[in-house]
């Protein structure tokens, strides 16, 4: 009997090898072209996500918009779309469906689309959600919808970092010597001397607000940074907790930075004035602690 569930593991092990042997290999990224917009993109491929979606906004409904989206099924939306390089394409198409995402910061629904996508000169039609993301490091994910049947996904491309590291902040034209930090959820800068522009005693009010701050590296290298309030943390440690403002910087190895956000502590008693954490990380590295 054990002979037989042995066999029968083998056979199911070597069927899934082969079938998975007749897939494409794909990273955890790509260049990826949507057809319609004649854009090429770097894509996040993300096997967690069940649709493909796309960077859009100014959306509008053709004839008006119904209160209710699920009555716009039918109907032409049009939308621009722009890629990593600023590229921008006003697009027109049919909504085919509307998909609700649930997600860290709770559910959307979003118009769906038929387009073109995949790699240049070898496109194909997906269902495609349609959402802003501005603020996302990639501007087209590619689902499950798009892989299935045709891709295995192979996430070991990430680079490899050591436990400290050079890292630019392309705003302050500045290089620190980094401690990089599976441990901490965030990244954080030294600031100081931070002035905030019509300042609110309620911290929370100061979202979206311009603020002034001065940064130092460990060569004692310093410069006036400018930017905006994105959101406010609560941060946790061993000292107790404490509510820290968040900005977008662009942070990474000289010449490849990417925009990320950033908590603002007064760092001047730490060895390391930038700390990289898990938001940086995350499907960007691995890190090996003995480089």
């Amino acid at each position: 009997m054990l002979k037989k569930a042995g066999l029968c593991l083998l056979i199911l092990t070597s069927s899934f090898s082969v079938a998975a042997s007749e897939k494409a290999v794909i990273g955890s990224t790509a260049k990826m072209s949507v057809a319609h917009a004649d854009l090429s993109y770097v894509a996040r491929i993300d096997t967690g996500a069940v649709n493909t979606s796309l960077h859009a906004y100014d959306i509008e409904v053709e004839g008006g918009s119904a209160e209710n989206m699920k009555d716009n099924i039918g109907k032409m939306v049009s939308f621009t779309t722009e890629n990593n390089a600023g590229e921008k394409k006003r697009l027109k198409a049919k909504i085919v469906k509307t998909s609700t995402v649930s997600n860290s910061q709770g559910t959307e629904t979003r118009y769906m689309v038929d387009l073109d996508v995949g790699f240049k000169g070898k496109e194909r039609k997906v269902r495609v959600n349609l959402r802003d993301r501005s603020h996302m490091d990639y501007k087209l994910l590619i689902g499950r919808n798009w892989l299935k049947g045709r891709y295995v996904v192979d996430v070991s491309e990430k680079k490899l970092i050591g436990p400290t590291a050079p890292i630019s902040v392309v705003e302050s034209g500045l290089i620190f010597k980094t401690r990089i930090d599976t441990g901490a959820v965030e990244n954080s800068l030294h600031a100081y001397d931070m002035k905030i522009d019509n300042e609110d005693p309620d911290m929370e009010k100061n979202v979206g607000k311009v603020i002034h701050f001065t940064t130092e590296n460990e060569k004692g290298e310093s410069h006036v940074v400018k930017s905006r309030i994105v959101e406010t943390s609560l941060i946790r440690n061993a000292q107790g907790s404490e509510i820290r403002y968040m900005v977008e910087l662009k942070i990474g190895e000289p010449g490849h930075e990417y925009k990320v956000k950033v908590n603002l502590r007064d760092r001047s008693k730490m060895s390391y004035k930038l700390l990289i954490g898990r938001n940086w990380l995350q499907g960007h590295y691995i890190v090996d602690v003995s480089k």
